[in-house]
């Protein structure tokens, strides 16, 4: 299996990039959900970290959904 990072933003989902390890994706993922310039963006909605199963199916494992400031 591996996994992907991705933003969800206003003009869709952008891959942030692809891991061959949850660890190293969540890593990621948790670094994201941490920097300052994407919580006070405005334009980023949330990020996700998804499995791929060796099939091609895709599973969402987390979510995470950036508060709009005032909200």
């Amino acid at each position: 299996m591996t996994f992907s990072v991705h933003t969800h933003d206003s003009w869709g989902v952008v891959p942030i990039g692809d891991y061959t390890s949850l660890e190293e994706a969540r890593k990621v993922f948790g670094a994201l959900r941490e920097d300052s310039w994407y919580r006070q963006d405005g334009t980023v909605k949330g990020i996700e970290l998804v499995e791929h199963s060796p099939q091609g199916a895709r599973q969402r494992i987390d979510w995470f959904a950036f508060r709009e400031e005032g909200g």
